[in-house]
């Protein structure tokens, strides 16, 4: 399939291609790629995604799905990274998601963890997020981040480890959620979970500013936070 599928170069320089039968229109992929500003596109040389209807674990085996099958639905992963040489492909499986917010927030989500594996956390933004937790700020922006913090504020030998490990989940959570804001509009309340409580939407807003500072959006996009007046 990576032979016969044609890879296409968004003008942030994100590689990307497209096979199967896909539920999301080609101009909006288009333009769920080309968000990704090029400063942290450019950390993510030698990687390709491939969008495709549904990424199926046989053993040691990666199989592709040209479409939608109930049967394989059951087996079937949200992404698996695949290594080929000095090269790394990323299966998204479209299909397994209901609409475009969750599958760019699953690009989204693998595109911040990429980008702080290479390149690594803000010194800026670990300061930011620690005066956040030594104030008590409510909550998380996922749940390793939130077992982490707890870790880290935890003052057990390992504390240090679990810091770096919290400053590393938040930097990639919060550069997720910025990519996800340019591309859709965001109605924070969409990305409660059940398994922690959510962090306040003041902290998180700090956060996202903080990121758009250190990676403005790429023309054609914009950035802002609104606050719903209550009624």
């Amino acid at each position: 399939m990576v032979r016969e599928t044609p890879v296409s170069q968004a003008p942030n320089g994100i590689c990307y291609a497209v096979s199967g039968e896909m539920s999301i229109p080609g101009a909006d992929l288009e333009r769920m790629v080309s968000v990704v500003p090029k400063a942290i596109a450019g950390a993510l040389e030698r990687k390709a995604y491939y969008f495709v209807p549904l990424t199926v674990n046989q053993g040691d085996q990666t199989v592709i799905a040209d479409r939608y099958d109930v049967a394989l639905s059951d087996s079937a992963v949200c992404h698996r990274n695949l290594e080929l040489g000095n090269s790394q492909c990323v299966f998204i499986s479209t299909r397994l998601m209901d609409d475009k917010f969750s599958i760019a927030f699953e690009f989204y989500i693998n595109v911040g963890h990429a980008f702080v594996d290479q390149a690594g956390v803000s010194r800026e933004f670990s300061d930011l997020v620690w005066r956040q937790s030594e104030a008590s700020v409510r909550g998380e922006t996922s749940l390793d981040a939130w077992e982490s913090r707890k870790l880290a504020t935890a003052h057990t030998i390992d504390a240090e480890k679990h810091k770096n490990e919290y400053f590393a989940a938040a930097f990639s959570d919060a550069i997720s959620i910025y990519l996800l804001s340019l591309f859709l509009d965001v109605d924070y309340h969409d990305l409660r979970e059940r398994d922690y409580p959510l962090l306040a939407p003041a902290a998180m807003a700090e956060r996202l500013r903080k990121i758009a500072e250190m990676f403005p959006p790429n023309p054609g996009f914009d950035f802002a936070v609104y606050y719903r007046r209550r009624s």
